[in-house]
This record gives structure tokens, C-alpha cells and sequence, in this order.
């Protein structure tokens, strides 16, 4: 049975070798194959060997491209999966780290340097989900600290933060699937 080849990379080679050192430090006798693959795996920021072998397995299935920084593909994969073909979130997801990528797609949508009122966050948060909460998207947005809002719920204004990199890749997929879904819209 053949090995499927797993790429390495380290968006800071220095980090890199700090983080695999200090593991080396701590270990009394020469480490095993496996220990040294959790080594270098914990050392591109995933948690183990397990964690960077299934991030690489779902980024293959979501693409042939490379990617020049270690991402969590597989959390991105399950991210993508909450959304329908429209790119409209399709129920508020369970788990935290999979709500906080939905969010950073909905901070996307909210126009920057803009003041709107809560009508008109709703609207885009509306159109941008199915399940039909609005409340619980602005109040996690505010909670997140992507979006701040008056005391009163007045007024909300985008905070202009730089996404993660699975963020990133989600909004560029969740957008793609937008485009893809009002380009017919178009036509007609």
C-alpha cells in the first residue's frame, strides 16, 4: 500500500525551529518515528500528525492548488458544508470554531466604514442565511468583536480586522458560490 505524500510548510521558517526545538528539548531519549511527525506537525501549528494529515486530505478535496500558509482545511471542509449552494448559511452551526468562520462570512457581507442601522443589517444578514435569526448572527458578530454596535442596537459599524487564513478561505468560497448562483439572475 502506497503513501499518500504530505506536503510540509511553515509560514515562518524561525517560528518553525523554536517550536521544534523546545519539543526536542523535552524529550529524555531520541523520539520515535511517530513522536517526530507530531513534532514537525505541532510545530506548523497543527496539534498532531492526525490534525495535519486530514487538514491536507480536505484541502485535496477542495482543491488542486497550493497554499502557501498551513491552514485547518478540514475545518474549513466543514464550514463549507453548513452552506447551500447559494452560499446562504443553512442552520447555525453546533460548534464554535465552525459559528466563528460562518461569522467572518457574514462580517464580508457588511459594507466597511459604513454606519447601519439594524434594519438594514438584518436585510444583508437575511439574504445571506436561511434559518432565519438574525438576532443571533448581529449579537455573535458583536461578541466576536467583528462588528460594534450602540448601546441602544442602534447603530453597527464593521470592525476592519485582518481574517484567518481558514476565514479567508471561506468567505472567498462562500462569495464564489454567490456569484455563481446570481449570474443566471442576470441573464434572465
Amino acid at each position: 500500500m502506497s503513501k499518500t505524500p504530505i506536503p510540509l510548510t511553515a509560514p515562518d521558517l524561525s517560528q518553525f525551529a523554536r517550536n521544534l526545538t523546545r519539543q526536542l528539548r523535552n524529550q529524555a531519549e531520541p523520539p520515535s518515528h511517530l513522536s517526530v511527525m507530531n513534532m514537525l506537525a505541532r510545530a506548523t501549528g497543527f496539534r498532531n500528525y492526525q490534525h495535519m494529515k486530514a487538514a491536507h486530505a480536505a484541502h485535496e478535496r477542495l482543491a488542486k492548488e497550493p497554499c502557501s500558509q498551513a491552514a485547518d482545511f478540514r475545518l474549513v471542509e466543514r464550514t463549507l458544508n453548513q452552506f447551500d449552494s447559494e452560499g446562504r448559511l443553512t442552520q447555525w452551526p453546533s460548534r464554535r470554531p465552525v459559528q466563528e468562520l460562518c461569522l467572518w462570512s457574514f462580517w464580508s457581507v457588511l459594507p466597511s466604514a459604513t454606519l447601519l442601522h439594524e434594519k438594514q443589517v438584518n436585510a444583508l444578514l437575511d439574504a445571506a442565511h436561511l434559518f432565519g435569526d438574525a438576532a443571533i448572527l448581529r449579537r455573535s458578530l458583536v461578541g466576536l468583536g467583528l462588528v460594534t454596535r450602540k448601546r441602544d442596537g442602534s447603530d453597527y459599524l464593521r470592525q476592519e480586522k485582518r481574517p484567518p487564513v481558514e476565514a479567508r478561505e471561506v468567505i472567498r468560497r462562500v462569495k464564489a458560490r454567490r456569484k455563481t448562483s446570481a449570474a443566471p439572475d442576470r441573464a434572465a
